[in-house]
């Protein structure tokens, strides 16, 4: 797990990309519990999104889940590769099967996600 991921207790990560935008997907740990990923609900580019508040949708064979902002901002590119292949959740949970790219609302945001140790640590109990 790349350690400059940060996470959320919802399974999200977060990349900062250095340039006041964020990349999100779900975690390996999150597709591995849903099982095989058949379509994914992209959020509108230029859609705001909140921290907590549902902004998209993974549908898997087992359940579908909501994902949830882990950051303020605003939605300024999508994965829209996952239209065609949303099985690259699964398969690159951390590269090809991001979910959107967000503008952050102010850089302090990101304080109160977790490191990647710290998640490590919550989905082994």
């Amino acid at each position: 797990m790349d350690a400059s991921l940060k996470f959320t207790e919802s399974h999200e990560w977060v990349k900062d990309n250095g340039d006041g935008t964020v990349t999100v997907g779900i975690s390996d740990h999150a597709q591995s519990l849903l099982g095989d990923v058949v379509f994914v609900d992209l959020p509108e580019v230029g859609s705001d999104v909140e921290i907590g508040e549902g902004f998209s949708l993974v549908e898997s064979v087992k359940a579908a889940s909501d994902i949830y902002g882990p950051v303020n901002g605003e939605v300024v590119e999508v994965n829209e590769n996952l239209e065609e292949s949303p099985e690259l959740v699964n398969e690159e949970p951390f590269e090809g099967g991001w979910i959107a790219k967000i503008k952050l609302a102010d850089d302090s945001n990101l304080d109160h996600l977790m490191s990647a140790d710290a998640y490590q640590e919550t989905i082994e109990d």
